[in-house]
Order: C-alpha cells, then structure tokens, then sequence
C-alpha cells in the first residue's frame, strides 16, 4: 500500500476522531506498548522437542496437514522471527516445557531444568523478544485422565515436581529478561462419565497446587488456567473455572481466561471487571471456538472486539496479559500467526478510539438513546486508517501487503521441509 495514500487515510481519520474527542496519535501510541504473548505451538502442532514423541492426548487435537510445519528449534524459532516481522510492536514468546532445547536427549519432564532453556533466553534476548512459560501435562506416559489430581500418589508427585521445574525455570527466565516470566498452570484432569465423588479430586488438585506454589518467587508470575471439558472427558473437569477462579481469589493467584473454554453462549469479556475486583491479575489466551474448544485462527468478529473493549473500558492494561492460543494445521502455519494477532491488535485499536468519556456521561445522564448511536456510528468509522498508520509507524506490511511476505517464504523455506 502507498505511504501516500496511508497518510491521507490517516489525516481524514485523525480530523473524524478528533470530533469525538479521540487522540488517534495516541492511542497508536498505546497500541505500541502492547505486547501479545505469541504462543509457539502454532508453528509445529504442538509437537514439541522431547525425544520420546508420540500422539497428542489430554483432549487436544490438530487438524489438518499442510506442508511445511517446523521440524527442529532451529526451523520454529525462524518461523517465529519471520510472523514476527509482520506484527507491529515488540512482543513476548510463550513456550511449553516440551519445546526445550534438549540437544536431543531424553529429559523426562520432572527432570528439566533452567539449563535447558538457557538458548531460547538468549534468543529471545537477541531478538527483542521476553518469553513466558507453560507446564505440558499432556502427552506423555503418565498422563492418563488424571495428573495432579491422581490418587496415585507415584503419578500425582511425578507431575508436581514437573510444575515446580517449571516455575523455577520460569523465575530464571524472567530474571534473565528483566521483566516477570508469566507461567501458566493447566491440566486436562477430568472423566469421560461422572465420578462417584467430585470433592475427592478438587481435594487432591487443591493439595498439589499448594506443594507447587509453597516457594515464592520474584521474577514469575503463576497463572491457573481452566476447562469446560476435553476430548473424552467430557463429563467431568477437575480444573473447573469455578475451581480456579475460588482457588486464585483466595491464594492471590491470576486465573487464566481461554476464549475455547467455556461455554459457547458465555461472555469472556463479562468476567473481565468481575475478576479484577478479586483476583490480582488476568491472563487471557485469545482463541476461537466454533462449537467447542476448536482452536481456530482468531479473526476480528465480536467476541474479540467485545473482549477488547471490555479492557480498556476497565483501564486494565496493566493487569491483563494477552497470549494467543490456537493451531490450525490446515492453512500456511505464520500465515495463522499473522491473521491471529494482527486481528488482535485491530480490536484493541477499535477500543483505544471510542470516546469513552462521552458515552459514559451519556450513561450518567440516563441519554441511553445516544449512547446506543454514537456506539453503532463508531462501527463504521475509519479506524483501519488508523491501522494502517500504525503499521507504517512500526515498519510492518499495511493492509493485506504482508500475504505476499508470507508466500514467498512459503516457497523459498517451508515448502522445502520434506
């Protein structure tokens, strides 16, 4: 697109804001010092480093199998460079345990240490990037239907110790980078019919949670995350977001919202002010359900723009982390990087430029005819002209420009990975 023409865009926009009362330049500038914790899975279908390998379980499923995926960290961390490089903004990189830098040993889960995530601090660092951190309950020998809330006590101590690994490795990362490594805590612990007691293995995640999070630490923050149900365990979660949010509420611990895991009619962007009264901080990861948790690429449709304005309408920026959280194997892997975030990007910008103040006292003055106006004129303003502006600002393909970024790499790299 014409810089040109992006400019004259952007001062017809600017003059319409500014009747509003709406600063374009700075929420552009706001947009900027967001960074979007990219989650590294969607480059590999969440297969992970670990030489042990073998099939997804823990009711996740990728579908699809377009060529190219990453094989080696060293084909991961290039693809993550490259989505990157068309994403305005400095951002985060959200690793789960089993995307180690293992050198090809075999490192049992509750035997990793720091040590094996020493290169991926380093490239983060190189590349202005900070990084943050997952447990990986799925997967793996010991998983079963029940990790930490497993009566077994061999099984439930083999994943408590990983979790505490986890959070130590996290607390060096985020030493290294100056700035607080968010961990997040999730497990698919649930039952495929309905237990004869529910209490029973609440109980036991409680007493695990508690062994885990015994140490404090200064340079991570831990995050609970959890499920409406997985894939064969439908009838019963452990980790219920009742569960979580009691469990955060009372400990002080950040629950994590997953846009997949709740139910279809329910508001995510609802539970935003709710839990700010109560819970320290929110860690979000943004996804896109389509009748269960499908994990789609995320667009701009009106839950996530809903979600974006419910942000900013709290003033909450400084208590909301932003992760993405999806996998599609059945389309150009950065491609899906790309779509997700930058769509992202555009409902928090669609946010930044309402006139928050006006519809407000249209509110106090009980005027609710004119807050539902202004609200639905405010769709149809040029705020894509505003987005275009901060992608030239920030030196990153305006418009659709960056699909031609995109398929070139696809020939000149991924196609080649056979």
């Amino acid at each position: 697109m014409k810089e040109s023409l992006i400019k004259q865009a952007y001062e017809i926009a600017a003059e319409r804001y500014a009747a509003l009362g709406v600063d374009t330049a700075k929420a552009i500038t706001a947009l900027g010092k967001i960074s979007l914790s990219l989650h590294c899975w969607q480059a590999d279908d969440i297969g992970g480093f670990e030489s042990q390998g073998g099939d997804l379980t823990g009711g996740i499923q990728v579908t699809g199998n377009y060529p190219g995926k990453a094989r080696t960290i060293e084909e991961l961390r290039a693809d993550l460079l490259k989505a990157k490089s068309f994403i305005a903004g400095n951002h985060r990189i959200s690793l789960h345990e089993i995307y180690g830098d293992f050198q090809g040993k075999a490192v049992d889960r509750d035997e990793v240490e720091p040590a094996h995530f020493q290169s991926w601090m380093e490239w983060a660092k190189a590349n202005g990037l900070k990084l943050d951190f997952n447990t990986t309950s799925f997967s793996h020998p010991k998983s079963g239907n029940l990790t930490l809330a497993n009566p077994d006590s061999g099984i439930r101590n083999f994943w408590i110790e990983h979790s505490k690994r986890c959070r130590k490795i996290s607390e060096e990362m985020g030493l290294f980078q100056g700035d607080p490594c968010i961990m997040n805590l999730w497990v698919h612990d649930g039952s495929k019919e309905v237990p004869a007691s529910r209490l029973k293995y609440r109980r036991l995640l409680e007493e695990s949670l508690d062994e885990i999070f015994a140490t404090g630490y200064k340079n991570m923050k831990d995050c609970i995350e959890a499920k409406l149900f997985g894939i064969g365990l439908e009838s019963y979660t452990v980790g219920s977001y009742d569960f979580y949010l009691g469990y955060g509420a009372k400990k002080g611990k950040i629950v994590t919202l997953d846009t997949g895991h709740f139910h279809l009619t329910e508001s995510i962007a609802d539970k935003i002010s709710a839990m700010l009264l109560f819970t320290p901080e929110i860690m979000l990861h943004v996804s896109r359900p389509i009748r269960w948790d499908s994990d789609h690429v995320v667009i701009l449709n009106d839950d996530l723009q809903d979600l974006a304005r419910e942000i900013i309408r709290c003033d909450a920026l400084d208590r909301i982390h932003i992760g993405l959280d999806y996998f599609d194997a059945t389309i150009n892997r950065i491609g899906a990087y790309v779509i997700g975030s930058r769509a992202t990007q555009k409902a928090i910008l669609m946010a930044l430029l309402e006139p928050s103040a006006t519809l407000q006292a249209y509110e106090a003055g009980e005027q609710l005819f004119e807050r539902l106006a202004l609200q639905e004129e405010l769709k149809s303003m040029p705020w894509n002209a505003v987005w275009d502006m901060f992608c030239l600002q920030n030196s990153v393909p305006a418009g659709e420009d960056y699909i031609a970024g995109i398929q070139a790499y696809e020939k000149e790299v991924t196609s080649k990975r056979i």
